[in-house]
């Protein structure tokens, strides 16, 4: 049986929110995704668990921990390696844990090597453009995918 948890798992440079390219990815900061992902999780009666990489192995790492957690599911922003990496795609597939892609901007109104991403060929939904609101959205479209209900 699944756990309660779902794991928020942020890639390259997202450590960098609120100052890397403002104008691109806005003012909010990794600690105010973080936030916003328990906030929402919590109205769902579940628990997240955060991660942020710029190592693709040890991203990799964290999606086989929650597979061997058997976690509620996975809302994963690749940052760059969402276009370059198979191995990504692969641990996700190999765990088998429902999964979400999310980027904060929308890839396809930039540069062409950002409209192909291998990890949404391992994730049943994508969210691109919304800004950090797309983790509110991933973990709300996870928990109506898995069946969890919103507390009152």
């Amino acid at each position: 049986m699944a756990s309660n948890t779902i794991y928020v798992l942020n890639g390259p440079n997202l450590n960098l929110l609120g100052t890397r390219e403002p104008e691109t990815y806005g003012s909010d900061t990794l600690a105010d995704v973080e936030a916003l992902c328990q906030r929402t999780a919590a109205g769902y009666g579940m628990e997240v668990v955060c991660h942020q990489s710029n190592r693709e192995g040890e991203l990799i790492d964290v999606i086989h921990e929650a597979g061997a957690n058997k976690a509620a599911g996975i809302v994963i922003n690749g940052g760059g390696y969402s276009h370059t990496s198979v191995a990504i795609h692969d641990a996700l597939k190999a765990v088998q844990v429902p999964a979400v892609e999310v980027h904060i901007s929308n890839v396809y109104a930039r540069e062409s090597f950002r409209h192909h991403s291998f990890i949404a060929k391992a994730t049943f939904a994508s969210l691109t453009g919304f800004g950090i609101e797309g983790y509110r959205l991933a973990i709300m479209g996870l928990a109506a995918k898995i069946g969890a209900k919103a507390k009152s």
